[in-house]
């Protein structure tokens, strides 16, 4: 028997009945029958911590709809994710979009509480990068806060890393060093993939290079950065790692719906493999973040970050089935 359940397409289309993430069945449902969950996937309609063009807040209702046409056999893990992972929608996280730090708090006291902490693991969807915070700090807490911080595997056109944006300190522009000054990420473990496009200021990138952050630019990923990637990889093994998949890291060529967008970046195609690429990492939680449906023509970047979501499982999933560390089609240790 499947660990989740899902409707059959031939009896329920797709496009009928009520969205949930990739049609998992909603968490009190799975919970009425005392099954455990691995996965909780919630959204976080929040967008008040942007610095540009507001709309992320409707980021959890597009993805959900676009996600009615993720299916659930992975080809290239080999891997049935429904029959690896028992999966569920928890809905959508409480939010007070007059405040980004109570907002952020709620939602971190909301996420504590769902499911099995020592077993179910959070993916939130949002919303703006402001709500990574929240997530990581459950995840964090629900591990057991771990004195070292968990390693950070960080997609995005920016670096995150602002200390304040008009005396915001909370902002989408500082998630990641608000987690590192609490604790939550050990900077050393922390990978961000993808960075592009002009910054401020040359300072922009004093953090990172202060803190030990790896960057490995768009650029660098054709000039060299797969030995940085492999290098990380082989840093990460045994370690719980986080992942924060901002969907602008993507060319706005292929997901134009984004409150941020940064030109010259990823394919989807390319992005997916960069995803598989860390099959063998030990994922613990993770966030999709920044979906902006009304610059989103035809529902495609919906529909991409519906499908990041679904990598995020087969990556967890791949793991359970194989333990251990990747290998390439030689047999090579990858992780």
């Amino acid at each position: 028997m499947p660990k989740t359940e899902l409707p059959d397409p031939r009896v329920s289309p797709r496009f009928a009945g009520v969205a949930t993430f990739c049609r998992y069945p909603l968490l009190d449902a799975v919970c009425a029958t005392s099954r455990p969950v691995d996965w909780a996937i919630f959204g976080v309609p929040f967008d008040s911590g942007v610095t540009y063009r507001p709309g992320a807040r409707f980021g959890p209702r597009a993805i959900r709809d676009a996600s009615q046409y993720v299916k659930r056999f992975h080809m290239e893990f080999d891997v049935d994710v429904c029959e690896v992972l028992s999966l569920a929608d928890a809905g959508d996280a409480p939010v007070k979009p007059y405040g980004i730090k109570d907002t952020l708090d709620g939602v971190a006291a909301w996420a504590r509480a769902i499911g099995d902490p020592a077993r179910t693991k959070l993916l939130a969807v949002g919303g703006d990068h402001s709500i990574a915070y929240a997530n990581l700090r459950a995840t964090w807490e629900r591990r057991g806060k771990p004195k070292d911080g968990l390693g950070l595997l960080h997609f995005d056109s920016h670096l995150d890393t602002v200390d304040a944006v008009w005396g915001e300190r909370w902002g989408h522009a500082s998630p990641f060093i608000r987690a590192i000054e609490d604790g939550l990420v050990d900077p050393k473990a922390m990978l961000s993939m993808g960075v592009k496009g002009p910054l401020n200021s040359r300072s922009d990138l004093d953090f990172a290079r202060t803190r030990g952050v790896s960057v490995v630019t768009y650029e660098d990923c054709f000039r060299g950065g797969q030995q940085i990637i492999r290098e990380f990889r082989e840093r990460l093994a045994g370690r719980e790692t986080y992942l924060s998949f901002d969907i602008d890291v993507v060319d706005p060529a292929f997901a134009p719906g984004t409150g941020t967008p940064s030109v010259g970046g990823f394919t989807s195609a390319e992005v997916l493999a960069l995803l598989r690429s860390f099959r063998g990492v030990e994922i613990v939680g993770a966030d999709v973040v920044e979906v902006l449906p009304d610059r989103d023509p035809g529902g495609v970047t919906s529909l991409l970050a519906a499908h990041v979501m679904f990598e995020v499982l087969a990556l967890d999933a791949w793991k359970r089935v194989h333990g251990g560390h990747a290998h390439d089609a030689q047999g090579r240790c990858l992780a």
